[in-house]
């Protein structure tokens, strides 16, 4: 069995300059920062102050996190709007920014990728019937995010 291993208080000063550390590396939100604090041992009144001084030496931006989060996950893993948004929610992403984070996927690419992935999807699929195949085709894509009205009209102009 392994002992416990126990972490040291960080001072303030630490707390920030690992914070930015983590911010540096890549977007956050602020509930990564805060669940990182908490990790850290750092709380109340100095994880505010931590936070702050991210905001205020723009570390930590909502509206950056929003577009990197909802470009990244549309170009690299081909999610849909609806998991997007739901994941950013999940993050507690206001409203506002979450409309900034969609505006970085492009629709042509969006109908291009949807019709791409309901192509490939359609030849791996083994069904019997038409009907069958394109049913199992849209529950595949209906997870990955995609609109039900798009994917199906997506389905129907294959």
């Amino acid at each position: 069995m392994k002992p416990e291993r126990t972490q040291k208080k960080l001072t303030l000063a630490e707390a920030k300059f690992k914070a930015e550390h983590f911010c540096a590396y890549q977007e956050r939100c602020h509930q990564e920062v805060e669940a990182k604090l908490k990790e850290w041992l750092v709380f109340g009144d100095w994880a505010a102050e931590v936070i702050l001084h991210l905001i205020e030496q723009n570390f930590l931006n909502e509206e950056r996190f929003a577009k990197a989060y909802a470009g990244g996950k549309f170009r690299t893993q081909h999610w849909g709007r609806m998991k997007i948004k739901n994941e950013l929610k999940k993050r507690e992403i206001s409203a506002y920014c979450m409309q900034l984070g969609m505006k970085e996927i492009d629709e042509d690419d969006y109908l291009k990728v949807l019709a791409q992935i309901a192509s490939k999807k359609k030849k791996e699929i083994k069904a019997k019937s038409d009907w069958e195949r394109n049913n199992k085709v849209s529950i595949y894509l209906i997870g990955r995010g995609f609109e039900p009205e798009l994917v199906w009209a997506t389905l129907r102009s294959m």
